[in-house]
């Protein structure tokens, strides 16, 4: 039994992409359709849309490559169920020198670090994407 739905959305993305598949299905949550939101609005993912009707109900991630290589080179999952994982807006860091993000959860939503900076927002660190 998956406990952490989150990791399980990377692995299958990271999963998918090593093996060239234009898309991916993976089991809907509100707070997992917010995080493939923000990687297509970062611009790992070509698209995310929602599928089907409860209880069958998914996201269809489009997956992007540049020059046949995968958007996504590594996920990273950092607060995890048993070790919850904070930080303030002062002490977001750039992932991979700029070339990655953070993916929070503030008060004001689910957004990247780099947004989140911007906004003076702090939260949870769900996970980072380069």
């Amino acid at each position: 039994m998956i406990t952490d739905s989150i990791a399980d959305m990377l692995i299958r993305i990271e999963n998918a992409q090593a093996v060239s598949k234009k898309t991916v299905d993976i089991p809907f949550s509100v707070i997992k359709y917010k995080i493939a939101k923000v990687l297509e609005g970062e611009g790992f993912i070509d698209g995310a849309v929602k599928k089907g009707k409860n209880p069958a109900k998914v996201i269809r991630v489009t997956l992007k490559y540049k020059e046949g290589s995968p958007a996504i080179s590594k996920t990273k999952r950092v607060s995890k169920p048993g070790r919850r994982i904070y930080q303030k807006s002062k002490e977001l860091k750039p992932v991979k020198d700029g070339y990655g993000i953070s993916i929070l959860s503030t008060p004001k939503g689910i957004m990247s670090n780099k947004l989140a900076r911007k906004e003076g927002l702090g939260g949870e660190v769900l996970c980072k994407v380069w």
